[in-house]
């Protein structure tokens, strides 16, 4: 390994955001899952739970192929789940808040929501959102401010920009400036040992228990 590959490793590694993850009910589409992945990869994001409860989808069509993500799969931890109260439970563990995307009457703009400390934001599909069911175990909702005519983004899109609304927060918040901890070290290691391989096309395993 050359002395730049080993630097880059190691920054990427120090801005990892590891109290933060990205959650996604049901999404559809492979190219937006791949997507979404990259932008987790470039705010920092280390963990995305993809859950697909719905019986009409198809997991093995949620490939998530090198085209899709682009290189970003090798680096994420993506989590797959099946069932709805499994993946809620497993979320709420590891994490303080869970914020969704679902419009209601106690939505806050985006810019007013405070996206440092430990948080996962959940995404819903690309035809309706957050399920009511899931939207019952938020701790609040995000709406992004929209002043066109047509009110509605790309769920990749959306992400994105709610990702980088917590990178601007959090480099505000001097966030991305971590020492090196067990943690830390233990993902640097795995960034070591990953980076020649090709798993890009590899799919995440289905977590049952």
């Amino acid at each position: 390994m050359t002395p730049e590959r080993q630097a880059k490793l190691k920054a990427a590694v120090q801005k990892r955001q590891l109290n933060l993850a990205v959650v996604l009910e049901n999404v559809h589409d492979p190219h937006n899952v791949g997507a979404v992945l990259r932008s987790c990869d470039s705010v920092g994001v280390q963990e995305i739970y993809l859950l697909i409860s719905d019986p009409q989808i198809d997991v093995t069509d949620m490939f998530l192929s090198k085209r899709a993500s682009s290189g970003a799969r090798k680096w994420i931890d993506v989590l797959l789940y099946r069932d709805m109260e499994l993946c809620i439970r497993d979320v709420r563990r590891k994490y303080d808040r869970v914020l969704g995307t679902k419009l209601d009457t106690t939505s806050k703009v985006l810019y007013d929501v405070d996206l440092n400390g430990s948080v996962a934001i959940a995404f819903g599909n690309e035809h309706e959102g957050l399920s009511d069911q899931f939207a019952q175990n938020l701790d609040g909702n995000i709406e992004i401010p929209q002043y066109g005519m047509v009110q509605s983004l790309n769920i990749s899109v959306a992400c994105a920009v709610v990702l980088f609304e917590a990178l601007r927060q959090r480099r505000a918040a001097q966030q991305y400036d971590h020492e090196p901890d067990a943690r830390r070290e233990e993902l640097l290691k795995r960034f070591e040992t990953i980076q020649n391989e090709k798993i890009d096309d590899d799919f995440p395993k289905l977590i049952s228990e």
